[in-house]
């Protein structure tokens, strides 16, 4: 008799689920779970620790790692580039989305430290970056899922890509952020799902200010934005600041991965444009509105299609078997 997952559905279900994504993506590339089993058996504990240390020290590390491996894969493929020193014309670290944005490099050096000691020369700095976005996501209280792994660093960062408006960005309308998916590979779904990475995580002043007041110049803020927030938001984003004050991403659960963000999006408390109109523009109707109704009333199947997605993503281009090498220092190639 088949056997039914009702007698505990949703977890019984999340699980049947996350091990079939396992092995659907597995099978399309060449990346595998047990990857460095016998060769760095105690990689995923040594990981682990150095995340665990770095929320402890600071929480809003959970969302910069997961970031982190997010622009990694979306310029060049998971190679490690993002990670690359260089200057103003050669590091992604300096193209526009990276620049005084993108952080948490020393956590990744110290990681790569400690993954040294245990086992010198055998993982790539690609794959520590995938292993962290993953123990950032638990531990912030969100699913888990068994990593990929078994991808080589690239010899070189792209600046020209990581600067060409390839990464999706906080003031991009929704097709223009259906495209930019699109072209590595990843659907509506993948989107809206690895959008709910805001769901923990801080952004500054300078990408969301324009929300207060728009681009037209009337005073009049986002009709989108729950105009309630307005007096704190605008407090905490002055018209002669900086632009580097922060809020949260996701209002009343900054630091917990659950559905939340999805529900804040319901009542127009999204903090970034790109963010909101996953529910509220005229594009959302036919598009994204419906999953973000799902996803805010379901938080098994949010996280299901999370893990679904961030496996796809962290399946995109990877370098493996002989190309690309293991850096010894994931800043500078060996």
């Amino acid at each position: 008799m088949k056997r039914s997952c009702s007698f505990s559905s949703s977890y019984c279900c999340w699980v049947l689920s996350v091990v079939l994504i396992l092995f659907a993506v597995a099978s399309d590339g060449q990346l595998t779970t047990g990857f460095y089993a016998n060769s760095c058996p105690n990689l995923f504990r040594v990981v682990r620790k150095e995340v665990q240390n770095a929320i402890k020290n600071e929480m809003r590390m959970a969302a910069s790692l997961l970031r982190l491996h997010f622009h990694d894969c979306f310029v060049n493929g998971c190679d490690g580039s993002v990670l690359l020193d260089g200057n103003s014309t050669t590091s992604e670290k300096f193209a526009v989305p990276n620049l005084n944005s993108a952080r948490g490099f020393e956590v990744i050096d110290s990681i790569k430290n400690a993954v040294e000691s245990a086992c010198s020369g055998v993982v790539s700095c690609a794959d520590i970056l995938a292993i962290a976005a993953r123990d950032s996501v638990v531990l912030s209280g969100g699913p888990t899922w068994r990593v990929l792994l078994g991808r080589r660093d690239g010899f070189s960062p792209n600046f020209t890509a990581a600067n060409a408006s390839v990464l999706p960005g906080p003031f991009d309308s929704l097709d223009q952020i259906i495209a930019k998916f699109s072209a590595v590979g990843l659907n509506l779904t993948d989107m809206v799902a690895l959008s709910g990475a805001h769901t923990i995580g801080l952004a500054k002043c300078a990408v969301f200010s324009n929300r207060l007041s728009n681009f037209q110049q009337t005073g009049s803020p986002d009709p989108t934005l729950d105009a309630s927030l307005i007096p704190e938001l605008q407090t905490t984003c002055p018209s002669n600041g900086d632009g580097n004050n922060t809020a949260p991403l996701d209002r009343n659960s900054t630091d917990l991965f659950d559905n939340h963000y999805f529900k804040n999006l319901l009542i127009g408390r999204g903090l970034l444009q790109s963010d909101q109109i996953l529910f509220s523009s005229d594009a959302a109707q036919n598009t994204t509105n419906t999953v973000v109704q799902t996803y805010s009333n379901d938080s098994n199947r949010f996280f299901t299609d999370f893990v679904t997605s961030i496996l796809k993503m962290g399946n995109i281009s990877p370098l493996t078997g002989s190309d690309g090498e293991i850096r010894k220092n994931c800043r500078t190639r060996n």
